[in-house]
């Protein structure tokens, strides 16, 4: 795909709608180009100084440092893999005690501490409507431990526990979370900051609980040169792979960009992940992602 063709569907985003306030430091031990550290970045200037964080076992532990070398210029609590929205709730009423209900409590999780090993807590604290955000920044694998397949991790997707490619289609995870009823959930990528932003800033203004889940390339795991991550992003955005959208009260959806529908095709290039995929195959990833694609476009349609 040329660079032309790219830039040709893009829209321009507001600088001056993005928040840059050393929330994030530089230091931190993320690989070279990782998405997920310029999803943190983006994320931790806009939530500011007045946050608490629940860190759970995943690159986001590597990433920030451990101790006086945090990278992270907020509280943060690291917790159990299955835990962090358990103790995060926690956390909460302890805040509500001590007169600090104002703080906003924020569960920082990768797809393994969200889709699997995470969502019985996350459910019963859905269930709940504890006052967190919960924000799940999705490499679509585990990604720390050697790249294998999580729930979240594509159809025919290569991992190391799926030499072959995987068998099943991924989660549609912000959906569960929608249909429990939760204030807000939403959908981001670090291809659209001020995008990114925005949702962060109004789920910060918002009590109960708050989803957002922020694609975030893992470039080993999914196979990229390091300068590629920003457009990975944009490209599974405009070949509606990862659509950028907005849930109220589990009914009120919101489309937030028309992507310019390229196949997708265009955002599997160029990752090892999906090398190996015959026509067939992409054809099956194309059918899935035209089906949630419709099903997203009813649902905006036909908002109660």
């Amino acid at each position: 795909m040329s660079h032309q063709r790219l830039t040709g569907s893009l829209r321009h985003f507001d600088m001056q709608a993005i928040e840059l306030r050393g929330m994030f430091n530089s230091g931190h031990t993320a690989c070279p180009g990782c998405g997920e550290a310029q999803a943190l970045k983006f994320l931790l200037n806009a939530l500011g100084p007045e946050t608490m964080l629940v860190a759970l076992p995943s690159c986001l532990n590597i990433i920030s440092g451990g101790g006086v070398n945090s990278s992270f210029n907020v509280p943060t609590l690291s917790m159990a893999f299955g835990a962090g929205a358990a103790a995060a709730s926690g956390l909460v009423r302890a805040l509500r005690i001590r007169g600090e209900a104002d703080k906003t409590v924020c569960v920082l999780a990768g797809d393994g501490g969200t889709y699997d090993i995470g969502i019985q807590a996350l459910s019963g604290a859905c269930e709940r409507n504890e006052d967190i955000l919960f924000v799940c920044l999705n490499n679509e694998g585990y990604m720390n431990t050697g790249a294998q397949k999580s729930s979240a991790s594509p159809l025919h997707a290569y991992t190391s526990s799926t030499p072959g490619g995987k068998l099943t289609p991924k989660k549609d995870m912000l959906e569960i979370v929608a249909a429990h009823g939760v204030p807000y959930t939403a959908s981001a990528t670090v291809a659209f900051p001020d995008d990114l932003q925005r949702k962060v800033r109004k789920a910060k203004s918002m009590r109960g609980f708050r989803y957002l889940e922020i694609l975030s390339p893992c470039l080993t795991g999914w196979g990229m040169a390091d300068h590629l991550s920003v457009r990975s992003s944009r490209l599974a955005v405009e070949t509606r792979y990862f659509n950028l959208y907005e849930v109220e009260g589990g009914t009120r959806y919101t489309l937030n960009h028309r992507s310019s529908g390229l196949p997708v095709q265009e955002f599997l290039h160029g990752q090892v992940r999906f090398r190996h995929l015959q026509p067939e195959d992409v054809q099956d990833i194309q059918t899935d992602v035209d089906r949630r694609w419709q099903r997203l476009l009813a649902r905006v349609n036909t908002e109660v």
